[in-house]
């Protein structure tokens, strides 16, 4: 988490936070420190934009997930459109 803090420029608090609103859930290593994969890194940037914009940790966590599921859901139509055009 150390690392990953120092990559993002924030402090391994602001993760753990992250971790308590559950935007991201840093797995253990062998040694048990936490450790975030590059999906968590970006929302993890994410929320630093946000935070630094002035958005409370814990909103700024519910737009990101918003955020995602909306990508999520625009991809899935996308490949449902592209599917129900090519049967036509």
């Amino acid at each position: 988490m150390g690392t990953a803090a120092e990559m993002l420029g924030v402090t391994p608090t602001f993760l753990r936070a992250l971790g308590v609103a559950h935007l991201i859930e840093p797995k253990r290593s062998s040694s048990g420190h936490g450790r975030c994969s590059r999906y968590q890194l970006r929302l993890a940037a994410r929320a630093r934009e946000l935070v630094d914009q002035g958005t409370p940790v814990e909103a700024a966590c519910r737009i990101i997930i918003l955020e995602d599921q909306l990508a999520e859901a625009l991809r899935i139509n996308a490949a449902y459109e592209r599917e129900r055009a090519a049967g036509d």
